[in-house]
């Protein structure tokens, strides 16, 4: 091959989508019978710049010392690339959101010193956390990715599933005082960690598992949260290494994920609190593609699964899932009744117009649905560099059919340029619209060399809901909120939560190979707001609450939440709900429909103050 064709297939390589094009053996969607009802055309606000809400990088003042480690020693295996995650949660109970950050580590046979470890903060309230990993027991090398946070034998206190390569962790929660390892007892999985020397690692030949994001939700309405594990693609390190992947014909590149076959997700149903069993199969989880016809047909595992988020689109109650892949369809999996009353799944992206951006699979990263203008509810999904990001939109409420808006609503050409990891809707100024964050990084760390305007280290982007239309979304500058929150960096994974009791949600994100950053959000827009802890009974409810869906009525219009777990990408933000109520300081209504098939009645609430945090039990 000559040295121009080389260049020619690196280019491609690279920008060719998530670093590679995935031709997939299913046809492209047809186009729905229907005409789609579009997002309604409505006056612009007398202002639409974003409002001055500044964001501070507080990581140092805090006490976050913490650096990732992705293992990378010159031979760029894929799995350097792509982590790592993170998770708010209040582990001991105190009513502070407390951070965990998930960590890599050194492959076989580059180990020098102490492994680097997972790294759980505890909120001390006065605006700084404390390093509590080795006394509460969290003190784990793992080639970690993703991680979820939920109540799984329902006794007051969250738990903690850590997906890694090699061996994911589920950590039980003992009474808020320290974390004990159930992983084999609990069924899901044990160590396959390679042991041995450097050059036995990478001549192995046999894959190693790779999951990526996870979630906890409660798809049969039993009370009990089980567990959905993505996976990526089929990995090895002899296979890696085999890539013939370079940049311009002679330095070796990362490879590209349409070179690697596909994988199974993963569900685990929660059996009695602390023991899960794999219902993947029977549960439809499991998704095929046929290479070649009838019977010399092969049957090859579809899923390149990177971010998952759960939801009810069309509010029957029963949870479905969604998946975001790299380089091939996207899946949907729609929560129906099966034999003997069991709950199962049948997966239909393709119908509801998910599976493909325009009729082309994208290198999708991160996920997240959420409600961005009244009774209208979209996915948002982060695809790689070049790519915009998909914005699937709702038909009509309660339907089970999505049109791609990106364009429509402002989002197409300013998320084009970046590669997008973790995303997530949120209310950053409490006006009561949901806006939207990306946190942005380029895998190759050469990219600068090879492709003009593409950097390794990019900003984080934040778009503003206009609350209207054309233009509903725009793009927030330094000006409006400060220069820390888009230093450059490796984004991976972010989340969000109020860490000061204040109501204004701030948010963490992640770098590969590099510090995370904590930013304070200093809202001073006066806008009012009110937040809600929500806990499930333990039986007929999951005591987390996931699942839960919450709606307000103020001022005249409808907000609606979901508690959810794992969302965005390899990470999980806080369990409360927050609702900026911009300047309206009255609630008409809440109404609460807990989670699980036997939850009973909504819990409904009238005399609801304002500006504070309101604890809901189930009755």
């Amino acid at each position: 091959m000559s040295k121009i064709l080389l260049v020619v297939v690196a280019l491609f390589v690279l920008v060719g989508g998530a670093v590679g094009i995935y031709f997939a053996t299913l046809p492209p969607p047809t186009p729905a019978p229907n005409i789609p009802e579009q997002i309604p055309v409505t006056p612009r606000h007398a202002v639409a710049t974003p409002p001055k809400v500044r964001f501070t990088d507080i990581t140092e003042k805090a006490g976050i010392h913490f650096k990732h480690v992705n293992g990378a020693s010159g031979k760029k295996l894929l799995p350097e690339t792509m982590g790592s995650g993170v998770a708010f949660l209040d582990y001991d109970n105190d009513g502070l959101q407390d951070i965990l950050l998930i960590n890599g580590r050194p492959w076989p046979g580059d180990e020098g010193g102490p492994p680097p470890t997972l790294a759980l903060y505890r909120n001390k309230g006065d605006g700084t956390f404390e390093d509590v990993t080795a006394a509460v027991g969290l003190n784990v090398p793992l080639y970690g990715m993703g991680v979820c946070v939920g109540d799984i034998d329902n006794d007051g206190y969250p738990d903690i599933f850590v997906t890694a390569i090699g061996g994911n962790k589920l950590f039980h929660n003992i009474g808020g005082k320290r974390f004990e390892d159930i992983t084999e007892k609990a069924g899901l999985g044990g160590n396959t960690w390679p042991v041995g020397s450097r050059e036995q690692f990478l001549a192995q030949e046999k894959p190693i598992p790779w999951p990526t994001s996870a979630t906890f939700l409660d798809y049969d309405g039993d009370g009990k949260l089980d567990l959905f594990v993505c996976q990526y693609v089929t990995w090895s390190p002899k296979h890696d290494l085999g890539l013939k992947s370079t940049l311009k014909g002679t330095t070796r590149a990362y490879g590209p994920p349409k070179e690697f076959s596909g994988s199974q997700c993963i569900l685990y149903r929660n059996i009695d609190g602390l023991h899960f069993e794999d219902v993947s199969a029977k549960a439809g989880i499991h998704v095929v593609d046929a290479l070649g016809t009838g019977q010399d047909a092969i049957m090859k595992p579809a899923a390149k699964a990177l971010g998952v988020i759960v939801c009810d689109p069309d509010g029957d109650g029963w949870p479905d899932i969604i998946v975001a892949n790299d380089t091939v369809r996207n899946f949907f999996f729609h929560n129906v009744a099966g034999a003997n009353g069991e709950r199962r799944f049948e997966e239909i992206a393709l119908n509801a117009g998910v599976a493909y951006t325009n009729g082309s699979a994208r290198g999708a990263m991160g996920i997240d649905f959420g409600e961005f203008m009244p009774e209208m509810r979209a996915l948002a999904v982060a695809n790689f560099a070049d790519e915009p990001m998909s914005f699937f939109c709702q038909d009509r409420p309660r339907s089970l059919r999505f049109t791609e808006q990106a364009q429509a609503i402002g989002l197409s050409a300013l998320t084009a340029a970046p590669l997008k990891f973790g995303t997530f809707y949120f209310d950053y100024d409490l006006d009561g619209r949901l806006d939207i964050l990306s946190n942005n990084g380029h895998l190759e760390p050469d990219i600068a060399k090879l492709q003009e305007g593409q950097k390794y280290a990019q900003s984080p982007q934040l778009f503003w809901n206009t609350g209207c239309r054309p233009g509903c979304f725009e793009k927030v500058t330094a000006n409006e909120a400060g220069m820390d929150l888009f230093q450059p960096l490796v984004g991976r994974g972010s989340a969000f939560a109020d860490i000061d009791g204040n109501g204004t949600l701030d948010v963490i994100l992640t770098a590969n190979n590099s510090a995370p950053r904590l930013l304070r959000n200093d809202n001073d827009t006066k806008n009012h707001w009110v937040r809600f802890s929500l806990e499930g009974d333990g039986k007929r409810s999951n005591r987390s609450a996931i699942g839960a869906v919450v709606t307000l009525e103020a001022g005249g219009e409808k907000q609606t939440r979901a508690v959810t777990s794992g969302r965005g990408y390899l990470s999980q933000s806080e369990l409360p709900l927050t609702f900026g109520l911009g300047k309206t300081d009255k609630i008409d209504k809440v109404t609460i429909r807990w989670p699980g098939k036997d939850a009973g009645p909504p819990t409904v609430l009238t005399e609801i103050a304002i500006d504070k945090m309101h604890k809901v039990k189930q009755q």
